[in-house]
């Protein structure tokens, strides 16, 4: 394993990216997401993301120095065409936007168009939480997962993250896909040769697999939950897809057309102000919300993102570590 400080981390992101040809706003963009993830303990989305991104670019499916354009659509809809530039810098230049429609209406959705998205979305939801707002985002990908009684591809790993602000605590956070697992957790298991568990993947003839290559090149993954999963990954597809305008995950892999490039859709991102809808007792109602927590870490039980949380305050500390073979090959971008 090879240690890196988050400086030292973010150093080696930011400069692969500025040497394969990304301008400096995507590069630090795009640094500062797959950091975070490194940081929090998520690996499946953190300096591994950068070696995806290069081959976006080199597989011309990213836009290196696109430059967001902002639509003020609606009085509560902020619409951000990313020109086919990675999703961070778009939603970092409708945040100021969202914000202020959040604000004055109580309810705003930010959608994002022509992005190409590789990342968490808990790494948006933690900066609408931040600023006192309830937030809800959710994105298509590629056509990779079977819906439950199918063995065909037709959804994409389709995440859905939520986030509740908490005054003195950390944000109430989650963020899953409605596949079994992330896609990169399979891509993670098939770079270190190992089987993957049954229940996430099946072969090319819908038989259950535990074969990472077998199920990310030939098969399918399933859904989390049988019909349950199913059902909300496709209304992922009909709320950040055709309802902004935008590819399905099935679209979106067609036009990959064999790249194997990051995903390239859109994304709905919804804010809600508690201080709009409640008045004069938010508080109050904050605090109804605090007490149904407690009654969860009461009795032993954790909540979303404690993980997350903890690994945080580590790696502030120590730093990350990373496999020498990643290193070798992030490090091998740079030549």
């Amino acid at each position: 394993m090879k240690r890196l400080s988050l400086a030292e981390a973010r150093e080696l992101a930011e400069s692969i990216l500025l040497h394969n040809g990304f301008n400096l706003a995507h590069a630090q963009a795009v640094a500062a997401t797959v950091i975070a993830g490194e940081r929090d303990g998520c690996a499946s989305h953190g300096l591994y993301r950068v070696l995806g991104c290069v081959n976006s670019l080199r597989a011309g499916k990213v836009v290196a120095d696109a430059e967001p354009r902002v639509i003020d659509q609606a009085p509560s809809i902020v619409r951000v065409d990313a020109a086919g530039g990675f999703s961070q810098l778009a939603f970092q230049a409708g945040l100021p936007l969202l914000e202020e429609k959040t604000r004055e209406n109580g309810i705003a959705a930010l959608a994002i168009n022509r992005c190409v998205h590789f990342s968490a979305l808990w790494v948006e939801i933690e900066q609408l939480t931040a600023a006192g707002l309830v937030a809800l985002a959710c994105n298509p990908s590629h056509a990779w997962v079977a819906p439950a009684g199918g063995s065909q591809p037709v959804f994409g790993t389709n995440p859905i993250a939520f986030g509740w602000p908490r005054s003195g605590n950390d944000p109430f956070v989650f963020d899953f896909a409605t596949s079994a697992i992330a896609r990169g957790e399979i891509e993670l298991h098939r770079r270190a040769g190992q089987a993957i568990p049954e229940g996430w993947g099946v072969d090319a003839d819908g038989q259950p697999s535990t074969d990472a290559s077998v199920v990310l090149d030939a098969g399918a993954m399933l859904t989390f939950g049988g019909h349950k999963g199913s059902a909300l990954a496709a209304m992922v597809e009909l709320i950040a897809g055709p309802l902004i305008g935008d590819l399905t995950s099935a679209e979106s892999l067609a036009y990959d057309a064999g790249s194997k490039s990051s995903p390239y859709h859109g994304e709905l991102i919804i804010a809600l102000d508690p201080r709009r809808f409640l008045g004069e007792a938010t508080e109050q109602h904050l605090a109804r919300a605090e007490v149904m927590f407690q009654s969860i870490q009461g009795q032993g039980a954790r909540l979303p993102s404690q993980r997350r949380y903890e690994a945080r305050a580590r790696s502030l500390v120590e730093g990350v570590q990373i496999p020498e073979a990643l290193y070798n090959d992030l490090k091998a971008l740079l030549g």
